[in-house]
């Protein structure tokens, strides 16, 4: 379930902004910013869960998947950051996730939905797309549907409310820019030095972003576009404040077909 819910916002921490400057100027993008989560927008089209049977089915999930919920390592395909999942049933309202890349565990979660099944509140650790310590946090869930009756109390259709206490590394980016193109890397692990022309650049160190263009669109903003493997994945809209402190930062997921908006601060 993480991933799903963090696929777009961890996504759109590792994109860049740039204004231009004088040649041998330092640019006002340059050092490093920090997504302030209060102020995020999260998505509002909801995740559809189904735990029912002995199954767990992730209908909302890019690809979808469906797997037995007891415990064991089960087979998934078309998910660059995990080849096996396990979800174990902890009680009729909790349940725990694990998910492994080439035997290696790589995320793990743990969702209790409430007594009342309106809300739901989950953590996590996450070191999928990190080449350093895991990311790690925790939030909660507002139920915007109920699932079928007997199924497990997680089935439903539940909309992320709030994520908190996320650790700094999956917050910050440090961005440079020069000879105009623009360096960006982040202490989990991710880089790349792309020109501001719109042309493709290699993504580094994220198995499920390989290539990305950044684009200036106006003298307060550019627009970065992450690929895998040719194909649009998502899509960021930057723009700095008057006052060079702060970003508004717009995404479009394509993958999932969600739109997210924060504030990332100067450090």
């Amino acid at each position: 379930m993480k991933k799903l819910l963090f696929a777009g916002l961890l996504g759109g921490l590792l994109l860049a902004w740039w204004l231009p400057t004088p040649a041998l100027a330092q640019s006002a993008f340059d050092g490093t910013w920090k997504v302030d989560l209060s102020k995020a927008h999260l998505p509002t089209k909801p995740d559809v869960l189904l735990l029912q049977n002995g199954m767990y089915e992730c209908k909302t999930c890019a690809p979808a998947f469906s797997v037995k919920a007891d415990g064991t390592d089960q087979k998934v395909a078309g998910h660059p950051y995990f080849d096996l999942i396990a979800i174990k049933v902890i009680d009729d309202h909790t349940i725990q996730e694990t998910q492994k890349k080439d035997g290696k565990v790589v995320a793990t979660s743990q969702t209790t939905v409430a007594p009342d099944g309106k809300t739901a509140a989950f953590e996590f650790s996450d070191s999928s797309d990190t080449n350093a310590d895991p990311v790690t946090g925790k939030g909660t869930m507002t139920r915007t549907a109920a699932g079928p009756k007997g199924a497990h109390a997680i089935s439903g259709s539940w909309r992320t409310s709030s994520v908190a206490n996320v650790s700094d590394n999956g917050l910050t980016v440090t961005l440079k820019v020069e000879d105009n193109k623009l360096s960006m890397t982040t202490p989990t692990g991710q880089s790349y030095n792309a020109k501001m022309d719109g042309t493709d650049a290699p993504y580094m160190g994220d198995p499920g972003t390989t290539s990305v263009a950044v684009k200036k669109l106006g003298k307060n903003s550019v627009e970065e576009t992450d690929k895998r493997d040719g194909k649009v994945i998502s899509v960021a809209k930057m723009t700095i404040a008057a006052d060079g402190k702060t970003m508004n930062i717009a995404v479009n997921d394509k993958l999932h077909g969600t739109t997210m908006s924060y504030v990332a601060a100067k450090q």
